[in-house]
């Protein structure tokens, strides 16, 4: 009896915390199609395309806001952990169920590598300048992922992996949010600069030299409206997809990177660099498999018209999207709301305009590269 009410108590000590976090995204998600309402409204998209800012990223403002006006009591520190920790994983393995495989394969023998190519360009590029500013390693390490992945998302990935602290975390997202909008208000006519008469180009540097999915799909939209080429969106969204599938890969190589330096940025030394399948977390594991879920799903719908023989095209469609949906949106929003409420603005003393030299060194990094390979290997990826 008991034990029984100790675990019911320990339950309720999460609940106001966790309850603030998905109240804190609900409203980031509503300013932020607000937003994107007012830029329908001045032209600035394409009418109906959805926002290019990231409720996720008004959940971080409004919960820095909070804790650095009002305050929070006590009583929601609890849950805000818990949200910051599992709710952030269990959002992340249900990302899974948003890409196939299949679609990864379309982009061909050629297309894989421009991909890997752009994401270690991103990486190589980030990490070095960190080492040669004299950058904290972790905020480094998340700049890197954000740039080199996919936005956001590679980052809450990476920060438990490398124990982020919440201003590092909280600035790596700013600065992947930032270059990002720039990058999709501007690359649209770069690209047509450079790729007039190639859509499968266009679409492969679109997909490939902005950081956030969204963003991403805002930049194919802008290219579209403007000359006309609906394929380049078909393209950079694949891109894109297939460029998110490598944070399988990616995060335990960071890890072991991060533990390979020998020490750590509070100077603790790291005497042994653990064996390579304890660097991969449970929660990529997670994802994997349930990409890999989708992607069976996909292939038996396709052939046979019923997803594993059991569900409809529809069915299916509704059940991966409505379920990737709620973790990209609910879990990994809370968890992100979680970030802002713990962020107290002093821990930002002392990091100055490094960081985001940082981040303004791997978006152009990656700009270039993605650039260059495209132009010497675009013409071999077919889609």
């Amino acid at each position: 009896m008991i034990k029984e009410s100790s675990g019911k108590n320990k339950f309720l000590m999460y609940v106001p915390g966790v309850a603030l976090c998905l109240a804190v995204i609900l409203i980031g998600i509503y300013f932020a199609d607000l937003i994107g309402l007012l830029l329908n409204a001045m032209n600035v998209l394409p009418a109906g395309s959805s926002s290019p800012i990231s409720g996720i990223f008004v959940a971080i403002l409004l919960g820095i806001l909070i804790r650095n006006t009002i305050g929070l009591s006590e009583v929601f520190m609890d849950g805000i952990k818990f949200s910051l920790k599992y709710l952030l994983r269990a959002g992340i393995i249900l990302l899974g169920l948003r890409l196939s495989l299949v679609e990864a394969l379309k982009l061909g023998a050629w297309g894989l590598p421009l991909i890997i190519l752009c994401i270690a360009c991103g990486l190589t590029v980030t990490l070095y300048f960190t080492k040669k500013m004299n950058q904290s390693k972790r905020l480094g390490t998340l700049i890197a992922s954000g740039t080199g992945i996919c936005g956001v998302t590679a980052i809450m990935a990476t920060a438990p992996v490398v124990k982020a602290k919440d201003n590092e975390i909280s600035y790596a997202v700013a600065n992947i949010t930032m270059f990002g909008l720039v990058s999709m208000l501007f690359y649209p006519y770069l690209a047509h600069f450079f790729f007039a008469d190639h859509p499968i180009k266009a679409g492969l540097f679109l997909g490939t030299a902005i950081h956030d999915t969204a963003q991403v799909t805002g930049a194919a939209l802008i290219y579209n409206q403007m000359y006309g080429i609906e394929k380049v969106i078909d393209v950079a969204t694949v891109t894109k997809l297939t460029r998110n599938l490598f944070i399988i890969a990616v995060i335990p190589l960071i890890s072991y990177l991060f533990l390979k330096n020998g020490e750590q940025d509070n100077g603790e030394e790291i005497k042994e660099v653990p064996k390579w399948y304890k660097l991969i977390p449970l929660f990529v594991i997670g994802f994997l498999l349930l990409a890999l879920i989708r992607t069976v799903g996909d292939m038996t719908s396709s052939r046979g018209g019923e997803a594993f023989g059991v569900l409809n095209v529809a069915t299916w469609e509704s059940f991966y999207t409505t379920f990737s949906a709620f973790g990209s949106t609910y879990l990994l929003g809370a968890a992100m709301a979680g970030v802002g409420l713990s962020t107290n603005l002093k821990m930002f003393k002392g990091l100055g305009l490094k960081p985001f030299m940082i981040g303004l060194v791997a978006a152009f990094s990656v700009s270039i590269m993605s650039l260059i390979l495209i132009s010497l290997f675009g013409d071999f990826v077919t889609i």
